[in-house]
């Protein structure tokens, strides 16, 4: 299989138009099209950036074995999903959903708090244009997950609505933070995480009319015996 038919085929799991991709790369969307026509190849720099948009290796793309099929959803357990799903309506309730702060825990933190019996949330973060924090969830008052993020605006266009925005568009598929991608209008949002729910790593940015204007480094994972949750 040539790369052109790989791109296309990676491209496609993934749910992006020709249109997203090229708009997160900065390019235009008929090199997008000549790279799938097998008319041109990416340069390196393009190269890693659609190994990590579209959640693949460089063999590959480029490799002459056969891709490996994506997964449109990550594994779980059944107590897992439950975990998941109320991970979900909790950041709804609160920093992605306007949510209220409640007291905070900690000198100048800012903290958010969602229960649902036996389930409790923690978003508790400190730092404005530069901040730091952590998301965590207890089970019947013991904690089950936790993830650690740190991120910095990078510029006068960032919009702290559009990342809400974004956040709530976490789902099964990437309960981590937001969504592979996610654009509207001069906006564009995307992430990529590397390993599963149990552990893993990720990164996330917000582009502006082609220009960096938000990162944000994440890490975390399951801090219980992953044969009870």
């Amino acid at each position: 299989m040539r790369f052109a038919e790989r791109l296309k085929y990676h491209r496609k799991h993934q749910g992006l138009s020709q249109e997203a991709l090229a708009e997160v790369l900065g390019i235009t969307r008929q090199a997008v099209a000549k790279w799938e026509s097998g008319q041109g190849i990416p340069d390196l720099d393009n190269a890693l950036a659609l190994s990590r948009l579209l959640r693949c290796s460089l063999d590959s793309l480029f490799a002459e074995t056969e891709p490996c099929q994506v997964h449109k959803t990550l594994p779980f357990s059944p107590d897992q999903r439950e975990l998941v799903d109320f991970l979900l309506r909790a950041s709804r309730e609160t920093y992605a959903g306007k949510g209220k702060e409640a007291e905070p825990s900690r000198p100048c933190s800012h903290d958010l708090r969602y229960r649902e019996e036996p389930w409790f949330y923690l978003d508790t973060y400190v730092g404005s244009q530069r901040f730091a924090g952590e998301e965590a969830v207890w089970r019947d008052g013991k904690p089950c997950w936790a993830m650690n993020y740190c991120g910095r605006t990078l510029g006068e266009g960032f919009s702290g609505y559009f990342l809400k925005e974004a956040l709530l568009q976490r789902c099964q598929a990437y309960p981590f933070r937001g969504p592979a991608l996610y654009v509207n209008g001069s906006d564009v949002y995307h992430q990529w995480t590397t390993g599963d729910f149990q552990w893993f790593h990720g990164r996330e940015e917000i582009f502006r009319d082609g220009e960096m204007v938000y990162e944000c480094l994440f890490h975390g994972g399951m801090v219980a015996d992953h044969q009870t949750l």
